[in-house]
């Protein structure tokens, strides 16, 4: 019988590859980013201090609202943006991005788009 690979343990395992090398500081925090098949999520987390200070989903009231006729890619773009203005509000302005072992095209990259055009720098 072939066994069948576990595409979110080989995902778990390039993620935590990834975070050996970097890490958020409060000065530079992380924009992590989390996909499922119908929602995704980004977060920027200050690592040092174990503190999320923005994040910004696909789940809340707010962006579904905004989601109308709008395809995932371009509800990943939206989510981007709206992490981005959380976090620069709360005085961010450079981020280290944490694209979570996912590869970096279609919705991941779309995320990143939509934080750039909201003014993170990363």
């Amino acid at each position: 019988m072939i066994s069948k690979i576990d595409k979110n343990a080989v995902r778990v395992k390039r993620h935590e590859r990834l975070r050996s090398y970097f890490s958020g500081t409060s000065e530079r925090p992380r924009l992590n980013v989390y996909r499922s098949l119908k929602h995704i999520y980004a977060q920027v987390i200050d690592d040092v201090n174990g503190v999320t200070i923005a994040a910004a989903s696909t789940v809340e009231p707010e962006i579904i609202a905004q989601l109308d006729g709008k395809d995932k890619k371009q509800a990943a773009e939206l989510v981007g943006e709206t992490v981005a203005k959380r976090a620069k509000d709360k005085g961010v302005e450079k981020v280290v991005f944490d694209r979570g072992g996912y590869l970096y095209t279609g919705r991941v990259e779309a995320l990143a788009n939509g934080a750039r055009k909201g003014g993170l720098d990363f």
